[in-house]
């Protein structure tokens, strides 16, 4: 079964960087996510890696990740953050699409709710090693482990069981979210609704921040932290 096709799955919004910015990852790490890779060892095979995100074929600096593809992103981040490899993530997503049925599962509510269950379970059957990395994300009792929980939670779902709207995990407290209902899907601020590019943009072209952060109903603090984050993304 696959997932409806509404905007959050099939309209590109956001560029490699851009994503990339949001989830508080390097843009080249993104990139592999997205559009998979091969490498080439002299005097060996080329090794190929296949993509874990959803992006689509676009002309270099547009838009070619739609909302799933960052939601999607997440819990890749959240996987690599707990020590799990590509190859295991690889292997993690395979498995989740096939026992819970649908594409995207990494978007889909059943990841947050059956997700470590179906994991663990299937890994423990397999006596695989080759699987064994994937244990990393979950334990014993059948529960994600904590670094991987603090990143599905910034994951808010639908009535129809898929990602609905993302907390950026680039900042320790919930700062910046995404929605594709909102400002053409746009990184905006939780506390003032206002684009982060817009306030940013004003900062940077000489305003002083307090004046900044008042004239568009932000706190001072949130802006200085999402400054904090976006100001190495721009050097």
């Amino acid at each position: 079964m696959s997932a409806v096709r509404d905007n959050r799955f099939n309209v590109p919004l956001y560029t490699v960087a851009e994503a990339a910015r949001f989830l508080g990852v390097p843009t080249s790490t993104f990139s592999t996510w997205a559009k998979g890779y091969v490498r080439r060892p002299h005097g060996r095979a080329p090794v190929t890696g296949d993509a874990v995100v959803t992006s689509v074929d676009a002309d270099r600096g547009y838009p070619s990740v739609p909302f799933v593809g960052v939601a999607e992103g997440m819990v890749v981040a959240a996987f690599r953050h707990a020590g799990v490899s590509l190859q295991h993530i690889r292997s993690a997503v395979s498995i989740l699409e096939r026992e819970i049925g649908i594409d995207h599962a990494l978007a889909s509510k059943r990841l947050y709710t059956d997700g470590a269950v179906i994991l663990y379970d299937y890994v423990d059957a397999q006596d695989d090693i080759e699987l064994g990395g994937i244990t990393e994300v979950v334990s014993r009792q059948r529960v994600f482990a904590p670094i991987v929980e603090d990143y599905l939670r910034r994951i808010e779902y639908s009535a129809d069981g898929w990602a609905a709207r993302l907390v950026s995990p680039s900042t320790a407290r919930p700062i910046v979210m995404l929605d594709p209902q909102r400002s053409f899907g746009q990184p905006i601020f939780i506390r003032g609704s206002v684009r982060v590019d817009n306030v940013v943009d004003r900062w940077r072209g000489g305003d002083p921040l307090v004046e900044v952060a008042e004239d568009f109903g932000v706190p001072t603090e949130d802006v200085e932290d999402i400054l904090r984050v976006a100001l190495p993304a721009a050097a």
